[in-house]
C-alpha cells in the first residue's frame, strides 16, 4: 500500500476495525474511506456494490462482523450466521466487481475443529466437528475464507484471510450478557471491588485454556500482512502462548485489586477445552506480537475505568 492509496476499512467502529484505522493513521496512510452503518449497510448488496463502484477503494480490510461471547452465540445463532454471511458475500463480491487490488478478510480461531491437536496449525481447518456453542459464527467465517480462495482461483483476485485468536483491549465490549471472557472478567472484578462483594462468579470450571492477543498487535499484524503476504492459504495471528481461565481470572483479580474469592459455576458451559494457535507461519514472515498479557490487561483496565460509564 502507498501512503495515499484509497483504503476502505469495513467495520471501522468495531474493536478490530477501529484499531486497524488507528494503526493506518499512525503509519501515515492518509486516504482512508470510513462509513458508519447508517451511511452504508453492508448487509444491503446493492448499496455495497454501488459504494465500491463509486469510491473504487484500492485496498479493503473486511473487519465488519457480528461478534459475541458464548451466551450471545448460543442465543442468537441465526443472527450470527445470517449477518456475517450477508456482509461477507456483499463485500467480497463487490470488491471483485470493482477490481480491488487486495482485500484482507478477518476470520476467527473458532473456525477450527473443537478437538484440534494443539497448537492449531492452519491445515487443521475442516478436519473435524466444530464447537457447538459458536458453530453458526464459525460456519459463516469458513464460508468467507472459501469464498476468498474461490474468487482468487476463478477471478485472479488477491484476497487473503487471517485468523486471529481471542482479542482484548481498549474499546472492547464490556457488556456482561454478550462480551467475551476477558473484558467480562475485568468488569465483574471492578464492580465487585467497588461494591465490596465477597465473591465473583465465573462461568465453567476454569480449566479451559485460551490465548489472548492485544488488539493493537492484531491491527499491526493486519497492516503488515496486507503489505507482505499474498498467499491464498489462511494465516494465524496470535502470540503462541495460552493460560487457563482460572489463571486469567487470578491475573485480572490482581490487576484490578479485587480482594474477594473466585467462584466457578460448573453448571455453565466451558466451550472448547483448549485453543492455542500455531503462529510459526506468521513468525516466519517477520512479525511477532509485542504486548505482554499483563501489560495489555493493565492498559485495558485503565481504559475501562476511564470510559466504562460512557458505554
Amino acid at each position: 500500500m502507498k501512503k495515499n492509496s484509497k483504503i476502505f476499512v469495513a467495520g471501522h467502529q468495531g474493536l478490530v476495525g477501529s484499531n486497524i484505522t488507528k494503526k493506518l493513521q499512525q503509519q501515515g496512510y492518509t486516504n482512508l474511506i470510513l462509513k458508519t452503518f447508517s451511511e452504508l449497510n453492508l448487509m444491503d448488496f446493492e448499496a455495497t456494490k454501488k459504494f465500491f463502484e463509486t469510491e473504487k477503494p484500492e485496498y479493503t480490510f473486511l473487519a465488519a462482523a457480528k461478534v459475541g461471547g458464548i451466551l450471545a452465540n448460543k442465543d442468537f445463532g441465526g443472527d450470527f450466521i445470517y449477518n456475517n454471511l450477508s456482509i461477507e458475500i456483499n463485500v467480497i463480491k463487490s470488491a471483485q466487481l470493482a477490481k480491488v487490488t487486495k482485500l484482507l478478510f478477518l476470520g476467527s480461531s473458532c473456525i477450527y475443529p473443537r478437538d484440534c491437536p494443539q497448537p492449531i496449525k492452519e491445515e487443521y481447518l475442516m478436519t473435524g466437528p466444530l464447537e457447538e456453542t459458536n458453530k453458526p459464527y464459525a460456519v459463516a467465517k469458513i464460508a468467507g475464507i472459501v469464498m476468498c480462495q474461490a474468487f482468487n482461483k476463478q477471478y485472479g483476485t488477491n484476497f487473503i484471510s487471517v485468523m486471529p485468536t481471542n482479542l482484548y483491549g481498549p474499546d472492547d465490549n464490556f457488556d456482561l450478557k454478550n462480551s467475551h471472557v476477558l473484558p467480562a472478567l475485568i468488569r465483574k472484578m471492578h464492580e465487585a471491588k467497588e461494591s465490596n462483594s465477597p465473591t465473583v462468579e465465573i462461568w465453567g470450571t476454569g480449566t479451559p485454556k485460551r490465548e489472548f492477543l492485544f488488539v493493537e498487535d492484531l491491527a499491526d499484524a493486519c497492516v503488515y500482512l496486507m503489505n507482505n503476504y499474498d498467499d491464498p492459504s489462511i494465516i494465524n495471528i496470535g502470540v503462541g502462548q495460552d493460560l487457563t481461565i482460572k489463571e486469567l481470572a487470578q491475573t485480572i483479580k490482581e490487576i484490578v485489586g479485587f480482594k474477594g474469592q473466585l467462584e466457578f459455576d460448573t453448571s455453565k458451559p466451558d466451550g472448547t477445552p483448549r485453543k492455542l494457535l500455531d503462529v510459526s507461519k506468521l513468525n516466519s514472515t517477520g512479525w511477532k506480537a509485542k504486548t505482554d498479557l499483563k501489560d495489555g490487561i493493565q492498559f485495558s483496565y485503565t481504559w475501562f475505568v476511564e470510559h466504562w460509564k460512557d458505554k
